[in-house]
């Protein structure tokens, strides 16, 4: 009888580790838009659920977003147009990243650094390893690969703008093409790229 409850008490103490991250329950992002950039207002509050200093979570999410911003009070502000959705997306991947124990799927993990390495150690199982990039490297240059600066791309106008400029949709970018109209297919030269807004030169319509 000794065995048995020494071993029920030994189970008890036992972390769960079937809930895959049940456990960790993420604020929805809240997006608000600022003219040309758009805020993630509960930054804050999302790192402290995740354990994690807001400026780390700030820093991955213009990385996957592939803009410049700012953090300032606990807000994050991104150079260009993202939903809630965007936010999401990419605060989810800071949590299979930087956050979730790859052997129990447990969010009881640290962050810490050993031979300027960056490690994930999970308190909940014991699990040490560095962190992996792979995934977030991966949407980078997909990212960047869907539209760049100084390049030039055959485009299908499909509406038109509040300026009436044309717009078009090309991977996660919105371009819009001065002089271009609602039906055309253009080439157009990418000057500038703001998040997920790029603007572009009207190079020659398609007959």
């Amino acid at each position: 009888m000794d065995y048995e409850s020494s071993l029920g008490r030994a189970m008890d103490e036992v972390p769960d580790i079937e809930s895959s991250g049940e456990r960790l329950s993420v604020p929805d992002a809240q997006a608000q838009k600022d003219g040309a950039f758009t805020r993630l207002t509960n930054l804050e509050a999302i790192a402290d659920t995740l354990s994690r200093e807001t400026d780390h979570v700030h820093r991955f999410v213009q990385r996957e977003l592939g803009t410049n911003g700012k953090l300032e009070e606990g807000v994050g502000r991104y150079n260009g147009n993202f939903s809630g959705s965007d936010f999401d997306a990419t605060i989810e991947s800071y949590v299979e990243t930087y956050v979730l124990c790859g052997e129990c799927g447990l969010p009881d993990t640290r962050l810490v650094t050993e031979n300027r390495t960056p490690m994930l150690r999970c308190d909940a199982c014991g699990a040490f390893r560095p962190v992996s990039k792979q995934r977030r490297t991966s949407q980078d240059q997909q990212q960047r690969e869907a539209v760049e600066e100084g390049k030039t791309y055959t485009l299908e106008i499909t509406s038109t703008g509040r300026k009436g400029d044309g717009v078009s949709e090309k991977g996660k970018y919105t371009i819009f093409v001065p002089g271009a109209q609602e039906g055309d297919v253009v080439e157009a030269y990418i000057e500038n790229i703001s998040g997920s807004l790029a603007f572009a030169r009207l190079e020659s319509k398609h007959d």
